[in-house]
Protein backbone atom coordinates (compact mmCIF):
# COMPACT_ATOMS: atom_id res chain seq x y z
CA UNK A 1 0.00 0.00 0.00
CA UNK A 2 2.90 2.31 0.63
CA UNK A 3 3.94 1.96 -3.01
CA UNK A 4 0.51 3.11 -4.22
CA UNK A 5 0.58 6.09 -1.87
CA UNK A 6 4.03 7.03 -3.16
CA UNK A 7 2.79 6.82 -6.77
CA UNK A 8 -0.24 8.98 -5.96
CA UNK A 9 1.92 11.60 -4.28
CA UNK A 10 4.29 11.74 -7.22
CA UNK A 11 1.37 12.00 -9.69
CA UNK A 12 -0.08 14.88 -7.65
CA UNK A 13 3.28 16.65 -7.83
CA UNK A 14 3.84 16.04 -11.57
CA UNK A 15 0.27 16.40 -12.91
CA UNK A 16 0.02 20.23 -12.75
CA UNK A 17 3.37 20.58 -14.49
CA UNK A 18 2.39 18.14 -17.25
CA UNK A 19 -0.96 19.90 -17.66
CA UNK A 20 0.76 23.31 -17.88
CA UNK A 21 3.24 21.94 -20.44
CA UNK A 22 0.34 20.58 -22.55
CA UNK A 23 -1.42 23.95 -22.44
CA UNK A 24 1.77 25.74 -23.51
CA UNK A 25 2.35 23.28 -26.36
CA UNK A 26 -1.28 23.74 -27.50
CA UNK A 27 -0.98 27.53 -27.65
CA UNK A 28 2.46 27.47 -29.31
CA UNK A 29 1.21 25.05 -31.95
CA UNK A 30 -1.78 27.26 -32.78
CA UNK A 31 0.37 30.39 -32.72
CA UNK A 32 2.46 28.87 -35.50
CA UNK A 33 0.01 26.68 -37.44
CA UNK A 34 -3.35 28.35 -36.77
CA UNK A 35 -5.55 30.42 -39.09
CA UNK A 36 -3.97 33.59 -37.71
CA UNK A 37 -0.62 32.03 -36.87
CA UNK A 38 2.90 32.82 -37.98
CA UNK A 39 2.81 30.71 -41.15
CA UNK A 40 -0.51 32.27 -42.22
CA UNK A 41 0.97 35.72 -41.63
CA UNK A 42 4.00 34.92 -43.78
CA UNK A 43 1.78 33.58 -46.55
CA UNK A 44 -0.43 36.67 -46.45
CA UNK A 45 2.57 39.02 -46.61
CA UNK A 46 3.91 37.12 -49.63
CA UNK A 47 0.52 37.39 -51.35
CA UNK A 48 0.41 41.09 -50.50
CA UNK A 49 3.85 41.66 -52.05
CA UNK A 50 2.82 39.81 -55.22
CA UNK A 51 -0.43 41.76 -55.45
CA UNK A 52 1.36 45.08 -54.96
CA UNK A 53 3.82 44.18 -57.74
CA UNK A 54 0.93 43.36 -60.09
CA UNK A 55 -0.84 46.58 -59.11
CA UNK A 56 2.32 48.60 -59.77
CA UNK A 57 2.75 46.98 -63.19
CA UNK A 58 -0.88 47.63 -64.09
CA UNK A 59 -0.71 51.25 -62.97
CA UNK A 60 2.40 51.79 -65.14
CA UNK A 61 0.65 50.23 -68.13
CA UNK A 62 -2.44 52.33 -67.50
CA UNK A 63 -0.36 55.52 -67.27
CA UNK A 64 1.31 54.63 -70.57
CA UNK A 65 -2.05 54.08 -72.28
CA UNK A 66 -3.49 57.27 -70.78
CA UNK A 67 -0.52 59.20 -72.13
CA UNK A 68 -0.96 57.72 -75.61
CA UNK A 69 -4.69 58.46 -75.56
CA UNK A 70 -4.08 62.03 -74.41
CA UNK A 71 -1.80 62.56 -77.42
CA UNK A 72 -4.63 61.54 -79.76
CA UNK A 73 -7.31 63.83 -78.26
CA UNK A 74 -8.51 66.59 -80.59
CA UNK A 75 -7.49 69.39 -78.22
CA UNK A 76 -3.89 68.22 -77.97
CA UNK A 77 -3.34 66.24 -81.15
CA UNK A 78 0.33 65.48 -81.67
CA UNK A 79 1.05 65.51 -85.42
CA UNK A 80 3.94 63.06 -85.06
CA UNK A 81 1.77 60.56 -83.19
CA UNK A 82 -1.01 60.92 -85.77
CA UNK A 83 1.42 60.38 -88.66
CA UNK A 84 3.02 57.38 -86.94
CA UNK A 85 -0.32 55.69 -86.30
CA UNK A 86 -1.66 56.44 -89.80
CA UNK A 87 1.46 55.12 -91.49
CA UNK A 88 1.57 51.93 -89.41
CA UNK A 89 -2.14 51.19 -89.88
CA UNK A 90 -2.26 52.03 -93.61
CA UNK A 91 1.22 50.67 -94.48
CA UNK A 92 2.26 53.86 -96.26
CA UNK A 93 5.76 55.16 -96.90
CA UNK A 94 7.07 58.36 -98.38
CA UNK A 95 8.69 58.31 -101.81
CA UNK A 96 12.13 58.98 -100.35
CA UNK A 97 12.01 56.14 -97.77
CA UNK A 98 13.44 52.63 -98.07
CA UNK A 99 12.20 49.55 -96.21
CA UNK A 100 14.90 47.21 -94.93
CA UNK A 101 13.72 43.71 -94.01
CA UNK A 102 15.50 42.36 -90.97
CA UNK A 103 16.12 38.63 -90.40
CA UNK A 104 13.64 38.30 -87.53
CA UNK A 105 10.75 39.72 -89.57
CA UNK A 106 10.74 43.24 -88.18
CA UNK A 107 11.04 46.19 -90.56
CA UNK A 108 12.92 49.41 -90.20
CA UNK A 109 12.33 52.49 -92.35
CA UNK A 110 15.26 54.70 -93.37
CA UNK A 111 15.23 57.98 -95.24
CA UNK A 112 17.53 58.31 -98.28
Amino acid sequence: MAVLNEIRDRIRQVAPQVLAACVVVYFVFHAIQGDRGLLAYLQLTQQLDETEAVAQDLSERRASWEHKVSLLKPGSLDPDMLEERARSVLNYLRDDEVVIYLPDGRTRTDAN
